[in-house]
């Protein structure tokens, strides 16, 4: 595993971690969309060896994920 990757696994942890802090005033639909989106942009790094647009697809994708599981519920 490269520095690289580590350092930018790091980073989107960070992001993550940071956005849920924030998590306090919002709707539970808002809360799953934020949570899908860390979650899909950790994974899409971890997929991609830690490109950009892996990253970015992976959070697109978890968001929405994340925003329409809400709704069934």
């Amino acid at each position: 595993m490269s520095m690289h990757f580590f350092n930018h696994t790091l980073a989107m942890t960070a992001l993550a971690s940071t956005i849920l802090t924030g998590c306090a005033g919002m709707t539970e639909q808002e809360k799953s969309t934020a949570i899908g989106a860390g979650a899909g942009a950790i994974g899409g790094a971890i997929l991609t060896g830690g490109s950009t647009a892996g990253t970015v697809g992976g959070a697109a994708v978890g968001g929405v994920i994340g925003h329409e599981m809400e709704k069934k519920k």
